[in-house]
């Protein structure tokens, strides 16, 4: 059994250099709970295999792909995939010089994002992150982003004492039904107290609310 369940998680990799693909896949394909499905040399492509693949019900739980690619950049490509495939999470590789494209990247739906430079195991816990449906930030990344994301402490003064806590939950990278669990109260309930907790503090996703949380000192930044 395996931590996603009775099967490995299955993985798209996307990026437009061999070697970084290839040398992903190597790394992944020797752990027992992560299985590479295939492989597209940019966002077009993955968007067509996604299209191929969802039409013999074989879709990744996971793309793992690069922000900087011809065609089809990684921020327009994350967009393609969450509204056309809801249920598939997207990681995106990415580098300090790419802010822009990773603040574009969250706005469409990324589930979690990582430096380049990262490591095997870095990379396989955003992907299992992604895959349970949590939240994963690189601490670097994140610390960057922080610092131009602005939450005016009338934003968190908004929120209730039970949204504060579903939204320090959150940052810890829980699922909403891990949240209604510890919470004692119904998944339904817990998704509306996130739902209230990104209109309050006008944000656009989980990920962007967790690195509020860190920001504020709601819960220790990730090491």
């Amino acid at each position: 059994m395996t931590e996603h369940g009775a099967r490995p998680v299955r993985v798209l990799i996307v990026d437009d250099h061999a070697v970084v693909r290839r040398g992903i896949r190597a790394y992944l394909e020797v752990l027992d709970d992560i299985e590479v499905v295939g492989e597209a040399v940019d966002g077009q492509d993955a968007v067509d295999k996604l299209e191929t693949m969802a039409a013999h019900r074989e879709l990744p739980d996971v793309v793992l792909l690069d922000l900087l690619m011809p065609r089809l950049d990684g921020s327009a490509t994350t967009s393609r995939i969450t509204s056309t495939y809801p249920r598939v999470k997207v990681v995106v590789l990415t580098s300090f010089g790419e802010m822009e494209r990773v603040r574009a990247a969250l706005a469409g739906g990324a589930s979690g994002y990582l430096l380049k430079s990262a490591g095997p195991a870095e990379v396989a816990a955003a992907i299992q992150a992604a895959a349970r449906d949590d939240v994963f930030l690189d601490p670097a990344v994140a610390r960057r982003l922080t610092q131009e994301i602005v939450s005016p402490s009338t934003g968190l003064s908004a929120l209730t004492e039970r949204e504060r806590a579903v939204l320090s939950l959150v940052a810890t990278g829980k699922s909403n039904k891990a949240i209604a669990d510890e919470l004692v109260i119904s998944e339904r309930t817990t998704r509306t107290h996130v739902s209230n907790v990104l209109r309050k503090l006008q944000l656009t996703s989980r990920t962007q609310a967790a690195m509020v949380a860190v920001h504020e000192g709601l819960v220790p930044p990730q090491n």
